[in-house]
């Protein structure tokens, strides 16, 4: 049978997304008088969608956990879920039905000498290895001096939702900083809503909960579709605002660790910018662990 915070993860997205669907945005008409419910009730919900109040309200609460691909379907339209909301939602139900005896393992935080040596090749542009919790396992020096102020942090404690949240540097550093932190929930609440036990996430969030209002406040939306921007702009303190092309490659063999990249064109400020940033940086390579 599945675990009762997986079974708990459906229902809550499904309450999530039906709270911020208004009635008008599914062409629903809303007859005079006050409504106290945010977005749609449950029973107009389920009339959407096909199916009994009864068995759209355990969904909801946790109690069922094994929706047919059609009622999710059902769902997904009448809640007007793109791709990604969709996709999301089926990864969701099916862990709900797994049969999952024990959690899985935690992710290795290992990161392979190629890996390190890849990371130095890449000078003078940016790079580090993340975890799926958004851990810096490694990074060149660019990597790491790029996120000003990080370095100030102990190697364990550096990870980029807590430096977006909880930084002071990190609201200069970015130009769409609002975008940056929506972004980065929406990236940790698609990972922790298939994996709602793991330990390195849940004491993550935990401790963004308590300590920061606009992370609280994102997390309660449970937005899973924002995209990460093909460009970024810094306002770094070193060596002045520039916009880097970012891309992510996903490590093979080692689940959940990625190689996060930046990049200016040749010949460019930008990427003068970042041969100063290189040389200014501590000289070699490192890893948290």
């Amino acid at each position: 049978m599945a675990s009762d915070s997986e079974s708990a993860e459906l229902g809550r997205f499904l309450r999530a997304r039906r709270t911020r669907t208004s009635p008008q945005h599914v062409g629903l008409t809303i007859g005079p008088g006050i409504r106290r419910t945010p977005g749609l009730r449950r029973e107009e919900l389920a009339t959407l969608a096909g199916i009994s109040i009864d068995y759209y309200v355990r969904l909801e609460r946790g109690k069922e956990n094994r929706p047919s691909p059609a009622v999710l379907d059902s769902l997904a339209r009448a809640l007007r879920m793109g791709d990604q909301e969709h996709h999301h939602l089926r990864e969701l139900a099916a862990r709900a039905a797994r049969y999952t005896p024990e959690p899985p393992p935690a992710p290795s935080r290992t990161v392979r000498p190629h890996l390190k040596l890849l990371l130095e090749s890449l000078r003078p542009y940016p790079a580090y290895v993340i975890s799926r919790s958004m851990d810096l396992l490694a990074w060149n020096p660019g990597g790491l001096a790029l996120y000003a102020g990080i370095a100030d942090w102990p190697a364990t404690q550096r990870n980029l939702a807590r430096y977006f949240f909880l930084h002071p540097a990190s609201r200069d550093l970015f130009t769409d900083w609002e975008q940056q932190i929506a972004g980065c929930v929406s990236r940790l609440r698609a990972v922790a809503g298939t994996a709602p036990d793991a330990p390195d996430l849940t004491r993550l969030v935990g401790e963004l909960l308590l300590k920061s209002p606009e992370f609280a406040g994102l997390w309660e939306r449970y937005e899973v579709t924002r995209r990460k921007p093909a460009t970024k702009t810094f306002h770094h303190p070193q060596v002045g605002t520039v916009t880097l092309t970012s891309q992510v490659l996903h490590v093979e063999a080692t689940p959940g660790q990625r190689i996060g990249v930046y990049t200016a064109e040749p010949g460019t400020p930008e990427h003068d910018a970042l041969l100063l940033l290189d040389m200014t940086a501590p000289q070699r390579a490192h890893a948290s662990s």
